[in-house]
Order: C-alpha cells, then structure tokens, then sequence
C-alpha cells in the first residue's frame, strides 16, 4: 500500500476576497492544504481548531482586527508556536516592530506584494523549519552557515527596521562583532571611528544615500580600503555599474539574496 503524506497547512486570513482567491489558487497550485477566513474572529477560531502549519494574517480585518487576533494567539499555548506571516498595507517600522513582538516571523507590505514572495516566503517556513532556522529576504537558502565571520566586524547600514532585525540575529550567529547604522551620516562616522573589517551598505537612505557614502568612504584614506556591498532593491544594469564604478566588491539585490547568501558575500570579499 502506497502511503500518502499529508498536506501542509495554511489558513489566509484576509477581508480582501480577490487577494485571498489569489492566495489560495496559488498555494493550492504548489499542494498545500488551504482555508480562507474574512475575518479575524473567525480567523481566531479556525486558527484554534484546524491548528495550521502557517498562517498568513491581514492587518486590517472586520470584528477583530490582525494586531488582537496576534495577541490572543500570543496567550494561547496550545497555537502560540504556529508561525504566522503578516501581509499588510503598513510597512512603517512601528507597526512591523510591534508585529514581530508578537511573535511574527515575517512580514509582507501589499504595495509591493508578489504572489511568487509569499511563495518564497512560505517555503522558508514550512520548507526550511521556520525563520529561526532560516531567514530570507527574497529566494531560499541552503544549509544555515554559522561562525563563517568569527572575529570580524561588520558595519551594516540599514533603514529598515525590520530587515535590520534579520540581519541582526543573523549575523549574531557569526560571532562577529557587529556595528549598525540607520542612515548615510551614521555610517560615515562609524566607519571612521570603529573600522570595521567589512560594512553593507543599502542605497536608498535617509538623507545622503548609499551611492554617496560609498563615494566618501573610498575618497577617506581611513575608510577607503574597507569592502562595501551594497545591499538594494535596486538592480537595474546601470544601478549595479554604478556601484561597480564608485568601488563597491558586490552588489546584492534584496529580492533575490538569502541571509545566508550574504553572509557567503562578506566572507567572500574577506579572504
């Protein structure tokens, strides 16, 4: 007799009946058992007595809205550790910051949604044992790379804060010393006084930008034979040629680069 292994399940949470269609064709395409509930109230109650392997979970819902049916789950023991994957209309750092307080492993912004990152992103949870096993920020990832900068420290220069969250506790796990900085002036002087071995640059920053910063770290004889990677939603030809040209060692799109790739990056560029 053949034995069947039973489907991984998710349950969409989410008022917008086209987006939930969406979903739903989409992650039953790629074999996954689904259900979609309107509302957070009756998402609660699914969430209690279908007990998903995923959930994804709007914001803004009728009867109860994303943030309550979070704390309830938060309180509850017996669905506390089921991951849940936010798809909101809010990308500001206080509501992704408040949303992964709650538990959240990862969090999605409509305005740039993709049905092929939920995708990516459902797999890394369910395919690669959740986000605390491995974290991506656009594709999956091979097997979780731990120590490779051991002794080093990394300059990261980054805005967003929950983006910044990952590569924290990422790089937390390469016993590197580690130094932050949320926009282009910060970084400078980081730079300057700490040294780091290696720094990741983003390039849309508050103020000056990561093209600039990178322009002042090489024309500083103290800074100018640090590496730098740029890490960017931009990757059109001439946004990584123009990196190239103005000193950058590589150039990472955020979509499409895992944590671990980017560490594979920075030790890269260190030996």
């Amino acid at each position: 007799m053949v034995m069947t292994q039973n489907k991984q399940k998710i349950l969409i949470i989410e008022d917008d009946a086209f987006l939930g269609s969406v979903l739903m064709q989409k992650l039953a395409a790629a074999d996954y058992e689904t259900r979609l509930a309107g509302d957070g109230v009756s998402g609660l109650a699914e969430i209690r007595s279908w007990k998903p392997d995923l959930v994804l979970l709007d914001i803004i819902l009728p009867k109860m809205n994303g943030y309550e049916v979070l704390e309830e789950k938060f309180k509850d023991k017996d669905i506390v550790n089921i991951p849940v994957v936010v798809i909101s209309n809010s990308g500001q750092p206080v509501e992704i910051n408040r949303a992964l307080s709650l538990g959240v492993k990862d969090y999605l912004v409509k305005a740039q949604f993709d049905p092929e990152e939920v995708m990516v992103k459902v797999r890394t949870q369910l395919g690669k044992g959740g986000a605390d096993a491995v974290v991506s920020v656009g594709g999956e990832s091979a097997t979780p790379l731990t120590g490779a900068l051991k002794g080093k420290k990394v300059l990261w220069v980054e805005d967003d804060t929950f983006l910044s969250d990952l590569i924290a506790r990422k790089l937390s796990t390469q016993e590197c010393t580690m130094a932050h900085a949320i926009d282009g002036e910060e970084a400078l002087a980081l730079a300057a006084s700490e040294h780091p071995d290696v720094i990741l640059l983003d390039i849309l920053l508050p103020g000056v930008d990561g093209y600039e910063v990178l322009k002042r770290l090489k024309a500083n004889p103290q800074t100018k034979s640090i590496p730098v990677i740029l890490l960017s939603n931009l990757g059109q030809s001439d946004d990584v040629e123009k990196g190239k040209t103005l000193g950058a060692a590589r150039f990472l799109i955020k979509a499409t680069v895992t944590l671990d790739e980017i560490v594979a990056e920075i030790k890269s560029v260190l030996t």
